[in-house]
């Protein structure tokens, strides 16, 4: 894989969630592609390169647990938003105790989430400088820096992250995944250079191993 980098990603929580679950939270049994790439691009990102997901390899166990937990059902527009900049005032204050505004909501989710991401960078505009904007990433992913927390499907579910870069480094896949398993379709990304339609892919983890295949090659 050329101009291609190795993520180590962690955490004690992830939920990456299903799109067809309307009302209850329900993760995917691994890390989704649009999830390891935001975990990427929190780490660096410019507007001229695009990462792509090429390889994610599961590490540890999958472990569901379920919570449940208090949220909102309702939000602040944008209208009124948009209106109190204009104006610069305006009441934008939110009470989540009036009416039905507060909801349990039920989540199952992943626990001890290990991965391996491997991905790799295409030049969208502008000079054809990978070898620059790589250097970049690796140097960030070396010091911990990140442009925002990077986190594991949810904003709540931090990621820890280290950069692979020697082969004795990298950590060893759980015995259980010895062979091969079929975890059904799964998202893929979703193509925001189009009509922001979401893609699909049927994925196969053989020995803890998941091919993504181009997005291009994903169903609609």
């Amino acid at each position: 894989m050329a101009y291609g980098i190795k993520l180590h990603c962690w955490g004690e929580w992830a939920c990456f969630t299903r799109p067809e679950m309307k009302v209850e939270r329900v993760s995917y049994d691994v890390m989704t592609p649009s999830a390891a790439r935001g975990v990427v691009e929190a780490i660096y990102w410019k507007p001229e390169i695009r990462w792509h997901i090429d390889r994610i390899t599961v590490l540890n166990p999958i472990r569901f647990t379920s919570i449940r937990r208090n949220e909102v059902k309702d939000k602040i527009g944008a209208g009124t938003v948009t209106k109190a900049m204009k104006d610069g005032a305006g009441n934008l204050a939110f009470y989540v105790d009036e009416g039905d505004n507060r909801q349990q909501r039920a989540t199952l989710m992943l626990r001890d989430v290990g991965y391996i991401i491997e991905a790799h960078i295409e030049i969208l505009s502008g000079p054809d400088n990978i070898a620059k904007h790589l250097d970049q990433f690796n140097r960030r992913a070396r010091k911990g820096s990140c442009y925002t927390r990077p986190y594991l499907g949810c904003r709540e579910l931090a990621a820890n992250f280290a950069l692979l870069e020697a082969e004795s480094a990298i950590p060893h896949v759980h015995a259980s995944f010895a062979g091969e398993r079929d975890l059904g379709y799964m998202l893929h990304d979703i193509d925001f250079a189009g009509e922001m339609q979401a893609r699909f892919f049927r994925a196969t983890m053989r020995d803890g191993v998941i091919d993504v295949p181009k997005f291009t090659e994903a169903l609609a």
